[in-house]
């Protein structure tokens, strides 16, 4: 069988063409799906939980009505009794981990008075409520338990009163009892079974049931990223996530097996996801190249897989790792692995990137489920500005000021002359009128 995954010399216009490829892909929707999300959006923000109920017959379960949106205790309690323990102690393990990262991150209010009469300051505070939204995958049968923990902990670490979840109920209008137990124990406080775009429109816009929030976060389908894209100004978000990634910078003394893996890793996610390695080693990369053929027979998603390698797949053979690391800066990848004998060395380099994973035994699915930082994190070149998922994704910074009469009358010649450059006479003489009152 054809080897799915090619190897280019970079620089080359072959390897070029390979990396704008994946630098121009984008989020990837067309015309017609935008036009789709919107008219759902639309609909729900009209006709509320009647709207939610139409799609989620139509997609997710025919019978449930309005009266089942939300998830009961009787439904909670029923679902903790049913996970077993050693899903438990992963749970607690993961959960332990991803708050005692998330922890670090928290921002305090501060105040500044060096300047004579001036009082300056930030606050923090939470926003009031916030939705997380967690995928249905395989009809609720693989539970994505990781992007409960993922939205749920840093937002209830960020002080958000209301935290609520919608994920896709499964045929029958249950919830699988693992993501409650998630939902439980990442302090999610109430759950709706509603999915896709009808579930981030019923979050921004609020329905009989569901209610409006102010920050909605969570990886979804291209549907779920649409939706979010459309409702951004009337609700915060985390981001607009595109299709997975991952690049590999590798020397010759990684592993060719462990790389293989990696890559194929993000490459069963979605055929639009990117798996790029780079290396140095002509060597290693044909060795990846074998690697990649033999343990995709045993993939059950390998369709997935091989045609997810041949659109935007590829092993870079660059003339050394400084060249590698200028080629992943530009590339901006949500995960970045350095399997190079010393990657502290090299991690200093590394301006753009969603993740870093670093050395031989750091996998990128460690990172998925409980090394502690946060999943969510951005793609499709949106690296180059923005960040993983956090605690300030759920918090607001206001500023404070302060001045003291003769503060004030100290600055205000500067002040005023610059008003009056931009044209703006009444900024001028909210200033000068104080001057001039004795």
């Amino acid at each position: 069988m054809t080897n799915p995954i090619r190897i280019y010399t970079y620089p080359s216009k072959a390897a070029e063409a390979r990396a704008r490829a994946i630098i121009n892909r984008g989020i990837g929707y067309t015309k017609k799906e935008y036009r789709e999300v919107s008219r759902i959006v639309e609909d729900v923000r009209k006709n509320q939980d009647r709207a939610v109920i139409k799609y989620t017959n139509r997609f997710d379960a025919p019978r449930l009505s309005a009266r089942s949106l939300k998830v009961t205790d009787r439904e909670m309690n029923a679902a903790l009794k049913k996970v077993d323990r050693p899903f438990k102690r992963a749970l607690n393990r993961a959960a332990s981990q991803i708050e005692a990262f998330h922890r670090q991150q928290m921002t305090r209010s501060w105040i500044n008075t060096e300047r004579p009469g001036v009082f300056l300051g930030q606050m923090v505070n939470p926003v009031d409520s916030a939705g997380i939204y967690v995928p249905g995958a395989k009809g609720g049968e693989t539970p994505l338990v990781s992007s409960v923990l993922m939205g749920g902990i840093p937002a209830k670490i960020a002080g958000v009163k209301q935290v609520i979840m919608t994920t896709p109920p499964r045929k029958n209008g249950s919830i699988n009892p693992h993501l409650l137990a998630a939902a439980k124990k990442a302090g999610v406080d109430a759950v709706y079974k509603a999915g896709s775009a009808w579930a981030i429109a019923a979050m921004a816009y609020g329905t009989q049931t569901i209610p409006k929030v102010n920050v909605i976060a969570g990886p979804g389908n291209i549907y779920v990223t649409i939706a979010k894209k459309i409702v951004t100004g009337t609700v915060g978000i985390d981001m607009i996530a595109g299709p997975s990634e991952i690049l590999i910078i590798a020397d010759d003394s990684a592993d060719p097996d462990f790389a293989a893996a990696d890559l194929l890793s993000q490459a069963e996610h979605d055929i639009m996801a990117s798996s790029i390695l780079i290396t140095d080693s002509k060597k290693l990369a044909s060795g990846v190249a074998e690697a990649v053929t033999k343990q995709l027979e045993d993939l059950d998603r390998q369709d997935i897989a091989r045609k997810s390698l041949a659109a935007f797949g590829g092993i870079l053979v660059v003339p050394d790792i400084n060249s590698a690391v200028s080629l992943a800066n530009r590339l901006a990848p949500e995960h970045l692995e350095l399997q190079v004998r010393d990657p502290f060395e090299l991690v200093g380099q590394i301006k753009n990137a969603g993740a870093v994973f670093m050395g031989n035994y750091t996998p990128e699915p460690v990172g998925d489920y409980i090394a502690g930082p946060n999943h969510v994190l951005p793609t499709a070149g949106t690296a180059r500005f923005a960040s993983a998922l956090s605690v300030d994704h759920f918090v607001k910074k206001t500023s404070l000021i302060h001045y003291s009469k003769d503060a004030m009358q100290k600055e205000a010649t500067d002040v005023i002359n610059l008003a009056r450059i931009e044209g703006l006479d009444a900024h001028a003489n909210s200033v000068k009128i104080r001057l001039d009152k004795k």
